[in-house]
């Protein structure tokens, strides 16, 4: 069995949807890591949820980045191990420049709250292997700054690179190039802003999210990290 510690920062509101994912439909540990804990060595995955951490002030994710966890966050993502931000986990990956690239504003400057359909740009990424590259998932967003951006040059180097992990079948929110899911260049850390978590159970509209906690656990169990 692998353990996924899921940090828990104040204002997280996604956290039980994470923990509930992993432990009930993965059949794996899942543990709560409060963001005062300094030492992350146990878990096998660290996963940042979604919310509104520190009530966004500043921006969303500003402030998550100097908590003790998420410092410690960094250092096991160094080390190669699995890191996945969802929705504000990936504003706060940005903020700690774990991830190229910022979140702004919906172009619409409104809450989106509703299923999408993503398509996979990366088939062999270790929250991808399950999927086929082109294949198309539907999975619910629920953000106000989605909006992913990234100058022209950094954006080439990330096609080039394979980081583009999802992206957004329509324009959604206003992501350059409908980019809704990007890894860092070693490939153990992604941000995403459409929640797998969520889409867990067909009761809930859709099970395409875990196609993505599947493919996390097989590199697992295959030795990764």
């Amino acid at each position: 069995m692998k353990t996924f510690g899921i940090i828990v920062l104040p204002g997280s509101n996604c956290d039980s949807d994470c923990f509930y994912a992993v432990r009930d439909y993965l059949n794996q540990d899942a543990q709560y890591v409060w963001h005062e804990e300094r030492n992350l060595d146990k878990y096998d995955v660290l996963m940042i949820p979604g919310g509104f951490s520190y009530g966004d002030y500043l921006r969303p994710g500003a402030l998550a980045r100097f908590s003790p966890a998420v410092d410690a966050l960094v250092k096991e993502a160094e080390k190669g191990k699995l890191v996945v931000g969802i929705c504000n986990g990936f504003q706060v990956l940005t903020e700690l420049g774990l991830l190229p690239g910022a979140l702004m504003r919906n172009k619409n400057l409104k809450f989106i709250c509703k299923y999408v359909d993503v398509q996979v740009e990366n088939a062999s990424t270790p929250f991808t292997s399950r999927l086929k590259m082109g294949q198309t998932i539907k999975l619910p967003v629920a953000h106000k700054d989605g909006n992913y951006y990234v100058d022209e040059d950094t954006l080439q180097q990330l096609k080039k690179n394979g980081q583009v992990v999802l992206r957004y079948s329509e324009d959604v929110n206003g992501s350059v190039d409908r980019i809704a899911a990007v890894t860092n260049r070693q490939g153990n850390v992604v941000g995403m802003m459409p929640h797998p978590e969520r889409a867990c159970d067909p009761l809930l509209g859709s099970s395409d999210g875990m196609y993505i906690l599947g493919s996390m656990l097989d590199h697992l169990l295959k030795g990764g990290f």
